[in-house]
């Protein structure tokens, strides 16, 4: 097999982590360490800690995220929201994108680095088991490559288990945001025949979870994430990414005890930064679509040029523009165009929520259903009306016809209309009016809804029946 860290141009015809033949190779980071892998640490603590704790809050007693996409039920901040606020979540998914686009144009794939759940699992937690067990880059080969023996099985077989463990608190996350914890507390504590559909849903996202940071592993980044290829389009020379300044750096070459280096660049070419690379590649390349920004490759070089007294950045964020001709980022008119398409989209999403109301009421004469004619000369129709409580608070309603003195609504069954907090609710009413209102086939009404005594909605619709000429 040929040398995996080759210099030559083939690195873009091909990916680092597939050889000639198509077969996978493994990829074996050395441990990283440094003032950036670091700070990258306190970041993942931080937002991983969010993430494992944010099933168990709550507000007024419900719970401050759900994504209950059975139940079409989401809560985000502890805001409820419904299918018919589907506009409101679809704008915001829209701007999260931008906002991801926006930073991508100016700094690079940072939230691939810093912020995206399939990096900071893999590297900063299932990678860092890795290395406590096995050791290692070079140990991890040795064991890899050693006969199966007691103690590559226990170190094997251990750092499964713990894989395992780690994909079911994973999966078992995940499912309290799509259910809520209640729920999944209720699955767990109860026999799988209880709750096979539950059972069956955990174990599915356990299996994929462990399978994706056990096997799959940086294949997710290189060859599944779109984001790698859409920086290709994303990017320009001003955007700030993890980059190799050339012009210091070449023509590179081993540093020897005694030789003048005043016909070289400050590169040694030690092949650190690709050692530490976790999908394999050579930054000192430019920018490639497997790179994720995380910084391993900087705190490499960093450290290396500490020891050969250079100064550090060789490695480091800057642009093409930066490193060539020495300009610092600028605000073009990409940058101006997707800020302001996010500021739109913000102040939209503001006036969305702010606008949105306590409740929603549809109402919608039932299908099917001609006209009745009731005594007196009166004609009524059949209607349904559903309620959604978008607050945590119970609420009672009411309905009345608007300026039809001698209309009347008759709800079946129940004679309040009671509306439990964050739930809905749906009943049915005929409408009488007397025949001589009827003035064509489609009559047009309205429908007031009273909360607390107060009109807060006002729902029109059709009501159909003879008519007659005069009003």
């Amino acid at each position: 097999m040929e040398d995996f860290y080759s210099y030559d141009e083939e690195f873009r015809d091909t990916i680092s982590t597939v050889d000639e033949e198509g077969k996978r190779i493994w990829v074996y980071p050395k441990k990283p360490k440094g003032s950036f892998h670091n700070a990258r640490l306190l970041v993942t603590i931080v937002l991983l800690g969010l993430l494992f704790t944010g099933p168990f809050l709550t507000w007024k007693g419900n719970p401050m995220f759900l994504f209950n996409i059975f139940e079409r039920k989401f809560i985000l901040f502890g805001m409820p929201f419904w299918p018919q606020d589907f506009i409101i979540l679809g704008i915001a998914m829209i701007t999260f994108f931008v906002f991801i686009i926006l930073f991508t144009v100016v700094f690079g794939r940072i939230w691939c680095g810093w912020a995206c759940p399939q990096t900071l699992f893999m590297e900063m937690v299932f990678r860092k088991i890795e290395y406590w067990i096995e050791g290692d880059a070079n140990q991890q080969r040795k064991l890899n490559q050693a006969p199966w023996n007691k103690e590559k099985i226990l170190k094997k077989g251990s750092k499964q288990l713990i894989f395992v463990l780690i994909s079911i608190l994973i999966s078992h996350t995940l499912m309290a945001y799509l259910i809520g914890k209640d729920q999944v507390i209720e699955i767990i504590s109860q026999p799988p025949t209880a709750h096979m559909s539950g059972f069956i849903g955990l174990v599915f996202f356990t299996g994929i979870f462990y399978w994706v940071f056990s096997v799959f592993r940086e294949q997710a980044c290189t060859v599944v994430c779109p984001y790698g290829r859409l920086q290709g389009v994303l990017l320009d020379k001003q955007s700030i990414v993890v980059a190799y300044d050339w012009l210091r750096g070449e023509p590179r070459g081993k540093l020897k005890k005694g030789e003048p280096k005043e016909d070289k660049g400050d590169c040694i070419d030690c092949k650190l930064c690709v050692h530490v690379c976790p999908t394999g590649i050579d930054i000192r390349h430019g920018t490639q679509l497997e790179c994720v920004n995380c910084t391993a490759c900087i705190d490499a070089c960093d450290e290396v040029m500490t020891k050969i007294d250079k100064p550090k950045g060789l490695i480091r964020y800057d642009s093409y523009a930066g490193i060539k001709e020495k300009k610092k980022l600028r605000l073009n008119a990409r940058i101006l165009a997707y800020s302001l398409v996010l500021l739109g989209l913000l102040s939209l999403l503001t006036y969305l929520i702010a606008s949105r109301s306590d409740v929603d009421v549809t109402i919608f004469r039932v299908p099917g259903m001609l006209y009745q004619e009731q005594e007196n000369n009166r004609i009524s129709n059949l209607y349904n009306i559903q309620f959604v409580n978008k607050t945590y608070e119970d609420i009672s309603l009411d309905i009345k016809l608007k300026d039809i003195p001698d209309g009347v609504i008759k709800r079946v069954g129940d004679e309040g209309i009671s509306v439990l907090a964050t739930e809905s609710s749906e009943g049915t009413f005929f409408v009488e009016l007397p025949k001589e209102y009827l003035t064509s086939r489609k009559t047009p009404i309205i429908i007031e809804v009273y909360k607390n005594g107060k009109v807060f909605d006002e729902m029109k619709t059709n009501f159909l029946g003879p008519f007659t000429t005069t009003k």
